[in-house]
């Protein structure tokens, strides 16, 4: 599944301020909701949705990535966004390391398939060092952008 298909450009956050774990999640779900896709009523269900998704274990995958996630009836279809921290946080990642990618997913329980293939090509790019290298050299949203657009069109070894 293409980035395309479930990141928000609108959304796309360049310089994250965030310093803590809820703060990351916090500012990336309200980009998706001043982006209009999804609901103010629902934010801080969803917030809670993914710190609840963080207890069972931190989707801070290692290597500075991390892919907070949940699944929530209040979206119709899998919607996500990129986030990029300059400084990192600590995300209480599998490896120690400080996280300064994050890639935020919403999706509809009765969609798990859409939910995997995303989280599959999330992981797949991820793998790819240029492409993660390159993701925490970009300053504005239009470099992020751009770089998942390569991404789609296959630019990486991954």
């Amino acid at each position: 599944m293409k980035f395309s298909v479930f990141i928000s450009r609108k959304a796309i956050c360049a310089e994250l301020t965030a310093t803590t774990k809820e703060g990351v999640i916090t500012e990336l779900v309200q980009s998706l909701v001043n982006a209009g896709d999804i609901k103010e009523a629902d934010q801080a269900d969803i917030i809670k949705a993914i710190m609840k998704r963080e207890e069972l274990g931190s989707t801070g995958i290692g290597r500075g990535v991390a892919v907070p996630h949940t699944k929530h009836a209040s979206v119709e279809k899998l919607i996500g966004t990129v986030g990029v921290s300059p400084a990192g946080l600590d995300f209480e990642s599998l490896d120690g390391q400080v996280a300064s990618l994050f890639f935020l997913l919403v999706s509809p329980p009765d969609r798990p398939g859409d939910h995997l293939r995303a989280l599959e090509n999330i992981s797949r790019q991820l793998r790819d060092d240029m492409f993660c290298r390159l993701l925490r050299q970009s300053k504005t949203i239009e470099d992020i952008a751009q770089l998942l657009d390569e991404a789609d069109g296959n630019q990486f070894g991954s």
